[in-house]
């Protein structure tokens, strides 16, 4: 009995330590507040602060409304990569370690993209970058990617990418 008793007695003590309102994770990204990585490539967003709550933020925005007579999804998401928001008034500014990236939402006949870019067209990231932003588009946007991240930019580098979101 003195045993049990004693074993209670210390798990009840440590857990008197340990904040139960505490909720960050325990050394994974993404988990519960922590910061949360898009990329390891240079220029990419390496951090978010946990303040920042890019989808609440990036819901606030209205979403730039375009038509095109493109019908092809590469043009349309090109256009969208036209139209994204390039300032803070019309996007949420992502800090990287080389450059700013602004992410907006672009409505091109109807279809939502999540758009991100850099500051202007001779700015370019690695092409890593758009790729992760597809993976991640739920992460930033609060929705789901509904497609390919297209790119306005060359095989290795680019200054925009695009992707179609399925916000229902």
């Amino acid at each position: 009995m003195k045993k049990i008793l004693f074993s209670s007695t210390i798990i009840l003590a440590l857990a008197a330590c340990e904040d139960p309102y505490n909720r960050e994770g325990i050394g994974f990204t993404g988990i519960d507040g922590e910061p949360r990585s898009l990329s390891d490539v240079p220029g990419a967003v390496g951090f978010l602060p946990p303040a920042t709550n890019v989808p609440a933020e990036l819901a606030v925005l209205p979403a730039v409304a375009v038509t095109t007579d493109e019908t092809e999804a590469e043009k349309v998401a090109r256009v969208a990569i036209e139209n994204g928001g390039r300032s803070d008034t019309d996007s949420v500014v992502l800090t990287g370690q080389d450059t700013n990236l602004f992410l907006s939402t672009v409505n091109v006949n109807g279809t939502l993209y999540g758009v991100l870019r850099t500051p202007n067209n001779s700015t370019r990231v690695d092409n890593q970058i758009g790729a992760n932003f597809g993976r991640n588009a739920e992460q930033f946007t609060g929705c789901l990617p509904a497609g390919d991240v297209y790119r306005k930019g060359s095989s290795d580098s680019s200054s925009g990418f695009a992707v179609p979101l399925n916000c229902s």
